[in-house]
């Protein structure tokens, strides 16, 4: 296949596409992200607060909920994949662009507990095959999904800041191996994960080095202990069972928005919207950290995991967690990185655990969630490793991603979807294995 002639212009073409995609990609997250700064930032200062007050969620979500349910009746797409249903393959074409486009704007800088990465796929490949068809280059059945797949790649690393985040996800999004590439990964992760425990703990153990091909970062990392590897295992069955819930919930509300869907979509919002505000009323805390992707709140807990207290971080878990299962039925964006914070939030939560700490919790605790959520053991460890910026907590993360992983292909599907239009579709777990 590579020597022909028809794959080698699909990669060429794939090759040159990739500079537009990404640079409107770029300015697809930026216009979101300032759109997203001035209406939770800048206004609220103009007005006199510090931080948003307690209602401020509240019209904002609501016009993000009627905003959505327009869309959604009115559009091509439907807006986009419904996150509760997980990351999907691209190609669903260019007619979609507009739908996706400003169902992403009337959700994820409004408030919506989502992130962008799913109308980012979305965007990407749909680019990929209108300036495909602008450029009247033969678009064959085979040749669609590689522009598509191409088009999406180059979109995600704008948000990710890496390349091979995103080809990872595709990859196991497209399911090209079908429920053998599970089948020989899931056993390939564990083992890896554990030869690298066993590894570093006889090195330790008897001063020896067998020599490797790493790099010495010069700053301190925590030493993994038994300790870790138990809490990693017991943290990832519980995380895995609650992102299990949280998914099926959004499945759920999928399904009840499906009728009646501007008035139940603007309800569903409005109440992830009283999520945000009684958080505040119960915390003192900016509604932001609930009503929010959770990609700068993240980097806050990260910084200063100490700054949060028992209290807080319990509200923030419960009342993301229900705003998340609420978004990812009626809204629509990505849904991983509400689960990044779930699970670093349970992480800084149980870190004083006897042996466990902040870094391996929060480590193995974004990993659960993430696979959890995503059902990519793969994509999630590779981008938990690429988060923390160091290769010292990879043992735990691989662990805890195919603990968690495994976990929810071992509990009962959820709910399927009914999508506009279309068949009720099933869980990622039932789903061909994402084929």
């Amino acid at each position: 296949m590579l020597r022909t002639p028809a794959y080698q212009k699909a990669l060429v073409f794939s090759a040159l596409i990739g500079v537009p995609v990404s640079l409107i990609a770029f300015w697809f997250l930026a216009a979101i992200h300032e759109l997203e700064h001035a209406l939770w930032s800048d206004l609220p200062s103009e007005l006199g607060w510090d931080t948003p007050p307690w209602w401020w969620p509240l019209p904002l979500l609501a016009i993000a909920g009627i905003a959505v349910a327009l869309v959604v009746k009115h559009l091509p797409g439907a807006g986009g994949h419904i996150p509760a249903v997980g990351l999907h393959t691209p190609g669903q074409g260019s007619s979609i662009l507009p739908g996706v486009v400003l169902a992403a704007f009337a959700s994820l800088p409004l408030g919506a507990t989502l992130g962008p990465e799913a109308p980012l796929i979305a965007l990407g490949s749909g680019l990929a095959v209108l300036f495909a068809q602008l450029a009247r280059a033969p678009v064959t059945p085979q040749s669609a999904p590689l522009l598509a797949a191409a088009g999406a790649a180059a979109a995600l690393p704008a948000i990710f800041g890496s390349p091979l985040i995103g080809a990872v996800i595709l990859i196991e999004v497209a399911g090209v191996g079908g429920p053998q590439l599970f089948a020989v990964m899931l056993p390939a992760l564990l083992a890896s994960g554990i030869g690298s425990l066993v590894f570093t703990g006889f090195g330790r153990w008897t001063g020896l080095s067998t020599g490797s091909l790493s790099l010495e970062l010069g700053v301190p990392s925590p030493r993994l202990d038994a300790g870790d590897v138990l809490w990693t295992v017991l943290m990832a069955v519980a995380i895995g069972f609650a992102l299990h819930v949280i998914m099926n919930t959004g499945r759920l509300t999928a399904v009840f928005v499906s009728k009646r869907t501007i008035m139940r979509t603007t309800a569903c919002a409005l109440a992830a919207g009283a999520c945000a505000a009684v958080y505040t009323l119960v915390t003192d805390r900016s509604p932001a950290d609930v009503a929010s992707s959770g990609q700068g709140t993240l980097g806050q807990l990260a910084q200063d995991p100490h700054s949060w207290g028992v209290g807080a971080l319990i509200a923030v878990l419960l009342f993301k967690a229900m705003a998340y299962a609420l978004c990812l039925g009626s809204l629509r964006g990505g849904p991983i990185f509400p689960s990044l914070f779930l699970g670093a939030a349970a992480g800084v939560l149980l870190a004083p655990l006897p042996g466990l700490g902040v870094v391996p919790g929060m480590a193995a605790g974004m990993a659960a969630a993430a696979a959890a959520a995503l059902r990519l053991p793969v994509s999630s460890a590779v981008l938990v490793v690429l988060i923390m910026g160091s290769t010292a907590m990879t043992p735990v993360v691989m662990l805890s991603a195919v603990v968690a992983f495994v976990t929810v292909q071992m509990l009962p599907p959820g709910r399927a979807v009914p999508l506009p239009g279309k068949p009720a579709q099933p869980p990622p777990d039932q789903d061909s294995e994402h084929a």
